[in-house]
């Protein structure tokens, strides 16, 4: 498999990365002081508010909405509602790096999807590479300690993570291969914002039901409205890691394909563990270096050409 990309697309694929490492951290800091899945809710809220100035004529072009509404509800869903919402629900009981190293098995999932689901078979290279990396998915599950295998203890927040990594892998796949119809050059009569604002409207159908679910099943402190650190962050979640980084991996996997964009997101525990150290004093442990060198390393396996 050869590989070639333009610097100009390596910088569009490393973006995201860094603005999901400070998503972690984020939604990691906003713990008690808003529920998940309504920081969730108000994340895509707030991020549809921002896109409707440059996204409102699409609202002209109703009968390739009423077409698309499957495919739209699926993207929406997977990419918008199921993932960050998951996300955060993960950080209340797991770490911003452990979040984000489970996020870096990401390619494991991509090509499990895309054999399952769009015919396209792994190599050789590609499966040795998933083997590597989700050894460093269990390496972060068993914190480092191998022999725990046997009787292994799950931390719930993990298991939330892997759930969102897999509706992710999903997301992208999809964005790669939508319906013919959809497919260039009859897609361009939606913009990049008018696309992703289509995405946060139906999105937003699942993040409010979650939001909704929450509210009456569990205890939350109401949010904390009167805080300036609140507002910060809700602005910040709006706009990187929502608006450009969806924006930038949209390209991305239009550029490369999901797995190799999957590559780049493996750059997120590295950020994470650089922020973490910053903004929350966590330092990493050593099985995090572990867990990361293997991951890259089946990544770069999986990629390196012939």
């Amino acid at each position: 498999m050869s590989v070639a990309l333009s610097p100009r697309a390596a910088a569009l694929m490393t973006l995201p990365p860094l603005l999901w490492a400070g998503n972690a951290i984020v939604g990691r800091m906003l713990v008690g002081q808003v529920p998940p899945m309504a920081l969730n809710l108000l994340r895509w809220v707030f991020a549809a508010l921002l896109l409707a100035p440059l996204a409102w004529r699409v609202a002209r072009d109703l009968p390739a909405i009423a077409r698309a509404w499957p495919y739209l509800v699926a993207v929406g869903t997977f990419g918008v509602g199921l993932f960050n919402a998951l996300q955060y629900l993960a950080l209340v009981t797991s770490t911003p790096l452990n979040v984000t190293l489970i996020n870096a098995s990401m390619p494991v999932w991509m090509l499990l999807v895309g054999t399952l689901l769009f015919g396209v078979h792994p190599t050789r290279r590609q499966g040795l590479g998933a083997l590597l990396s989700m050894a460093g998915v269990l390496t972060v599950v068993t914190r480092g300690a191998w022999g725990a295998l046997a009787d292994v203890h799950f931390v719930i927040g993990d298991a939330y993570m892997l759930l969102a990594v897999v509706g992710w892998a999903l997301y992208s796949w999809l964005l790669a291969r939508p319906p013919a119809w959809l497919r260039p050059p009859e897609r361009q009569r939606w913009n990049w914002a008018e696309f992703l604002f289509l995405q946060s409207l139906f999105g937003l159908l699942a993040a409010g039901s979650a939001a909704s679910m929450e509210a009456t099943l569990t205890a939350h402190a109401p949010v904390a409205w009167h805080s300036a650190a609140v507002w910060t962050a809700l602005a910040y979640v709006a706009i990187g890691p929502s608006l450009i980084a969806y924006r930038c991996w949209g390209l991305g996997v239009a550029t490369a394909g999901p797995a190799m964009a999957a590559f780049f997101a493996n750059l997120s525990p590295l950020f994470a563990a650089l922020l973490s150290v910053w903004l929350l004093g966590e330092a990493p442990q050593p099985y995090h270096a572990l867990a990361f060198a293997l991951i890259v390393a089946g990544i770069a396996v999986s990629i390196a050409r012939r």
